[in-house]
């Protein structure tokens, strides 16, 4: 299976609610990068699926009420693939819906996920959780 495919099939699990399968694509060493400014990002990578789990995996269902993600594109580039994506849901904060563009890169060795970075529109994201008063 092609790296491409991999990542179709981790967003599919993923919306099936099999975060098993989608941790089960990580390596034991995984980088994951929540984009910067992102109240999930701790400034640093978070390594390993296990600490991806606790940081960011298990902390959508607090904080939102339906999140999912919308695949728009997903382009391969060798052992990277770019994702074009929407996040909508409900922020559980401020009772508002959001529809907001993501994108991530994942990296690959050996049919692994050795990177993962998030990149966000951070300001309608600080808007979601209700800790922006930007208009």
């Amino acid at each position: 299976m092609d790296n491409v495919e991999l990542v179709r099939g981790a967003y599919a699990a993923f919306a099936a609610g099999d975060v098993p399968a989608v941790l089960q694509l990580l390596d034991p060493n995984v980088e994951w990068y929540e984009a910067e400014h992102n109240p999930y990002s701790p400034g640093k990578a978070f390594v390993g699926p296990q600490a991806v789990l606790e940081g960011v995996v298990a902390r959508l269902p607090q904080d939102f009420d339906g999140f999912k993600i919308d695949v728009q594109r997903l382009v391969g580039c060798g052992e990277t693939v770019l994702a074009e994506c929407r996040y909508g849901g409900t922020a559980k904060a401020t009772g508002e819906p959001f529809d907001l563009q993501a994108a991530h890169v994942w990296d690959f060795r050996d049919g692994k996920v050795v990177r993962w970075q998030q990149y966000l529109d951070t300001w309608a994201w600080a808007r979601t959780f209700g800790t922006s008063d930007a208009q």
